[in-house]
């Protein structure tokens, strides 16, 4: 029997699971951050919006070539201006963008991520 003095550190084997894990959840975080970062251009362009002069008395076709224009210009890929759902109601625009992005993780396995963006705008 050793004793403690003598049993120090990790085996192969540990070192082999803790570089297993932080490799894994390094290949997770490299997955997840273009649809997170997309999602960030995504809601900016619906923010900008809001400032857009007479966008509440355009017709609605209008309004998803705008948004089309800001797509493009972002490089947004995983959604197009028909998925966000425009409705005119009560006074107010609202701007809804519901979706979601899978990324292949390996083999068949995928991450799935869900966003939900909504910007209302004030009919003037």
């Amino acid at each position: 029997m050793k004793l403690a003095k003598t049993q120090r550190g990790m085996t192969l084997i540990g070192w082999m699971l803790v570089l297993g894990l932080i490799g894994y959840f390094v290949l997770m975080a490299m997955r997840l951050t273009p649809g997170y970062l997309e999602n960030m251009n995504i809601s900016k362009t619906l923010e900008s919006l809001k400032s857009e002069n007479g966008i509440t008395s355009m017709p609605i076709p209008e309004i998803r070539k705008l948004i089309q224009k800001r797509f493009d210009v972002n490089d947004v890929t995983s959604i197009t201006p028909k998925d966000v759902k425009i409705t005119k109601k009560q006074g107010r625009m609202v701007f809804d963008a519901d979706y979601e992005v899978r990324k292949p993780m390996f083999g068949n396995i995928y991450i799935v991520t869900h966003f939900n963006e909504q910007v209302e705008v004030m009919m003037r």
